[in-house]
């Protein structure tokens, strides 16, 4: 069932980082409880919502008094609540984390922004490329004397943003497990882009990596960490970095080992990724995965959202699986002694209203009451209204 089987979690629904989060904690085993906008947002309730998945949906009028009171109700029973408006909203609301935990003084109260709580930019909007570009991460990704290139949005909204709130929300549970007290948590995107690079940033200091683009051993500079174009105009991906793998990489693409035989000269570069270039060129991507899959030449094919469900070894692994009719990666990572599941995919908004509310403790009477003022909506249990 989950290592998170018990725990209790409220959801104020939003996009990105903060559904990905919510659904990490899902998938371990928690209780999440969406809470809906009536109508949703452009996401809700669609199929293809994979981030919505293994939750139910309770649609709540927040502009209702009696919303933001059956909201407070839910938390006094949370172990932990997760928010991603701008620094204000929650509290403008009535939300906010003095409220919740007046309420609850045991509840960790999740907070996800690009910028934080506070600081000059807390009120400003923007987005997983703004984020990740002042936290020097999108500086260093691109080729050389070429722009910026974005990452996809994995970097600031999904690496930095939502899996630190779930880390978060996980330390902060074990926390007040020993203390009995809960507390806030102002995950910041910049900041945990910031951690991710904290590599890179020690590198830098201590002169093992340029501050430029296109220049260093993992960011497209090197030979041996590049990506390739085959004959069929497919990719290829190589990482060969420790000695032994470089030396089976030069050896089984039949390389020259004398011309290939100083790995870090990085004056010999450009030279050497124009040789392997035009050596990957000679075959197909599946004649070089036949050749080198699976071996000791640090090797792989660069798939497709279309491929990668389909190769064999995320075959035998069951890394995507199909829920109600929907592709999508399984929960990860796994435990041998409780492991996660996916129970079914995304609701639609308000879904699963009353059963929410009876589960919580409200009475008949109360959700009748809840639904006739509209402050809670959703298709009704037949024999109900």
């Amino acid at each position: 069932m989950g290592p998170l089987k018990g725990i209790k979690v409220i959801e104020m629904v939003g996009l990105g980082p903060g559904p990905l989060c919510a659904m990490m904690l899902a998938d371990m085993g928690a209780e999440v409880i969406r809470v809906d906008r009536p109508g949703g947002n452009m996401f809700s309730g669609a199929k293809a919502d994979i981030l919505g998945r293994n939750r139910k949906s309770l649609a709540v009028d927040l502009k209702h008094p009696d919303g933001i009171a059956t909201v407070l109700k839910l938390v006094e029973q949370a172990d932990a609540l997760i928010e991603g408006f701008r620094p204000g909203v929650m509290e403008r609301l009535g939300l906010g984390p003095d409220a919740c935990l007046a309420r609850n003084p045991r509840l960790i109260y999740g907070r996800m922004t690009g910028w934080g709580q506070d600081g000059p930019l807390a009120q400003g909007a923007g987005h997983d490329i703004n984020y990740i570009a002042l936290a020097g991460a999108l500086h260093g990704i691109g080729e050389k004397d070429g722009r910026p290139i974005p990452p996809l949005n994995l970097v600031g909204d999904f690496g930095g943003g939502g899996m630190f709130l779930a880390f978060g929300i996980a330390c902060g549970l074990l926390e007040a497990k020993n203390s009995g007290q809960g507390q806030v948590i102002d995950c910041a995107m910049v900041e945990g882009s910031a951690v991710l690079m904290g590599m890179f940033y020690a590198m830098h200091q201590a002169g093992m990596w340029k501050d430029e683009r296109g220049s260093n051993m993992l960011d497209g500079a090197a030979h041996y960490y590049n990506t390739y174009e085959t004959a069929d105009g497919k990719w290829v991906a190589v990482g060969a970095m420790e000695p032994q793998f470089y030396a089976t990489l030069i050896r089984d693409t039949g390389a020259d080992p004398e011309l290939f035989k100083n790995q870090h000269d990085a004056r010999a570069w450009p030279a050497l990724k124009a040789e392997l270039a035009r050596i990957f060129k000679t075959k197909t991507r599946d004649e070089w995965c036949a050749l080198l899959e699976g071996g000791d030449a640090c090797f792989a094919p660069v798939l497709s959202l279309t491929e990668a469900p389909k190769h064999p070894h995320n075959v035998a692994r069951k890394t995507f699986v199909e829920v109600d009719g929907m592709l999508q990666p399984a929960p990860a990572p796994r435990f041998s002694r409780t492991p996660p599941e996916l129970r079914h995919g995304p609701r639609p908004p308000g879904a699963d209203s009353d059963d929410i509310l009876a589960a919580w403790g409200f009475t008949g009477q109360e959700i009748a009451a809840l639904r006739a003022t509209g402050a809670v909506s959703g298709p009704q249990k037949s024999g109900q209204g």
